[in-house]
């Protein structure tokens, strides 16, 4: 087996031409597998997209891989594919910081059921990619491997909380990467890396979470791959979505192709363009780039209306409800894991980023009474979202409310404060992506454009509950009708020195 193309042009095949090029034995997975080490040992420094390396372990897969090639047996739909793991997940054998310095030795004996299907498909782990102390903002930074950069502009965010696997797909370091999503934390880094974040709906994609099976026991949080290219999304979402008896949230299988949804043309959809997702304030360069994207699509001769989406409530409470609402998830595994010797809440507390402990903190004081009750505000957002979704089939809106925002230097990057002279939560209040992961809805952001800056932006499209392939069929529509790929900084810079 031979390998032409140069480690640049290796390292940006879509995930789909790559799996396909090793079952016919173009590309040898060993071979590929040493030009993503390659890449990453060049570009990691720079970017931080992984926290921890597996260069060993991933080249014994590699050259299973290539021998399970040269057999002939049945190949998964990944196999030799090399993929980042978000470092909130479990891979066996391997230490899950959860970008903490308060989760120092904590070394899973088995893998999460996603990383299982990945595995079982034949991908190929690189190593797990930098994420926020467990996940609790909308960047990428943490006090103990520090911030990730979006590869368009070295020393600006990737954003979070995937954002390590957003960054290490869009320089060419995974071919795809997986991430997951509580409160936008595929679709954010997406938005600022340049990449494609698709959050299917809740329960697509199974978790099986244990002391408590019912952890996520409403639509919150979700898994979800992040890629270069829709189909590869599609791809990735294929291997990981199917039920799981575990998993008593997880959804039937009613024989979704993702793939096929992603490939073939789409109806023509009647779409709601909301530019503020309610009343959120963007910025006017966000603003600009996403009109532009809407204003391409209707000149395609789709339709689409300018609609106000009404959640009923100011978009700083829906913050204060997603802080209240995921900060009672974390204290509830601060419990869990107190008895594993990690306390959160105690002995280990002053190694917490400030806001992820007082988050802690706070959250132990809600009441189960006053938990339950912010479920009349989720309401709203529901009856928001389907009142919309009565006459539209599908939203489009800026995915978020900035471009990337620079890295902070002392470990603890956060949004702004404020846009357009109105306050938000540095933490979260800036994503116009957590309103859905209240409701279970399928929501994707792909790239619509760069800010004058080149900065990228990502255009959010959000589907009825469970219609995954529209939300994926007119994304890859609008990726065919302003393709993004070759504009990646790693491929167009590999072009110009050609």
């Amino acid at each position: 087996m031979t390998m032409p193309d140069s480690d640049t042009q290796l390292c940006f095949l879509p995930a789909t031409e790559l799996a396909a090029r090793i079952r016919r034995r173009d590309l040898s997975p060993v071979e590929v597998t040493e030009a993503y080490l390659r890449r990453i040992e060049a570009r990691n420094p720079l970017v931080n997209a992984y926290s921890l390396i597996l260069a060993d372990r991933a080249m014994d897969a590699a050259r299973a891989a290539e021998k399970a090639v040269m057999a002939g047996g049945p190949l998964g739909a990944l196999h030799g594919v090399p993929v980042g793991i978000k470092d909130l997940d479990d891979v066996a054998g391997v230490p899950t910081s959860m970008g903490s310095n308060a989760v120092m030795n904590r070394v899973p004996a088995k893998s999460s059921l996603a990383v299982e299907r990945l595995l079982d498909a034949g991908a190929i782990v690189l190593g797990k990619t930098n994420a926020p102390e467990f996940g609790h903002k909308g960047t990428t930074d943490n006090l103990r491997f520090g911030p990730t950069s979006t590869p368009w502009a070295i020393g600006y965010n990737a954003g979070g909380s995937s954002g390590g696997s957003a960054a290490a797909v869009a320089d060419g370091m995974a071919a795809l990467a997986q991430g997951t999503d509580g409160g936008g934390s595929v679709r954010i880094p997406a938005s600022f890396s340049g990449t494609v974040g698709f959050k299917a709906s809740f329960g697509r994609i199974p978790s099986v979470t244990r002391p408590d099976a019912f952890l996520w026991g409403h639509p919150l949080v979700h898994i979800g791959p992040l890629a270069r290219t829709v189909a590869d999304a599609a791809l990735m979402t294929a291997v990981m979505a199917g039920p799981h008896p575990r998993d008593p949230l997880s959804l039937p299988d009613t024989g979704i192709d993702y793939v096929a949804a992603a490939e073939r043309p789409s109806r023509a959809p009647r779409i709601a363009f909301s530019p503020r997702l309610g009343n959120f304030p963007v910025d006017a360069r966000v603003a600009a780039v996403v009109r532009d994207a809407v204003s391409f699509i209707q000149a395609q001769d789709i339709a689409v209306d300018e609609v106000e989406l009404d959640f009923g409530v100011d978009h700083n409470e829906l913050a204060a409800l997603w802080v209240r609402t995921i900060g009672v998830h974390y204290a509830a595994i601060a419990v869990h894991w107190k008895g594993e010797g990690i306390d959160l809440l105690g002995d280990h507390a002053d190694r917490l980023t400030p806001e992820f402990r007082r988050m802690l903190e706070d959250a132990v004081g809600v009441s189960a009474v006053d938990h339950a009750l912010d479920d009349l505000l989720r309401t709203r957002i529901l009856d928001g979202l389907e009142d919309v979704f009565e006459d539209h089939d599908l939203i489009v809106a800026p995915t978020l409310a900035v471009p990337p925002v620079r890295n902070a230097t002392d470990g603890n990057t956060i949004g702004p404060t404020e846009i357009n002279g109105e306050p938000v939560d540095p933490l979260i209040g800036w994503c116009m992506t957590y309103p859905v992961n209240f409701t279970g809805h399928p929501a994707i952001s792909v790239p619509a454009g760069l800010t004058p800056e080149g900065l990228p932006v990502g255009l959010q499209i959000i589907g009825r509950r469970h219609d995954d392939e529209s939300v994926l069929a007119m994304a890859a529509r609008f990726e065919r009708m302003q393709p993004w790929f070759q504009d990646y900084p790693g491929l167009a810079q590999a072009d110009r020195a050609a």
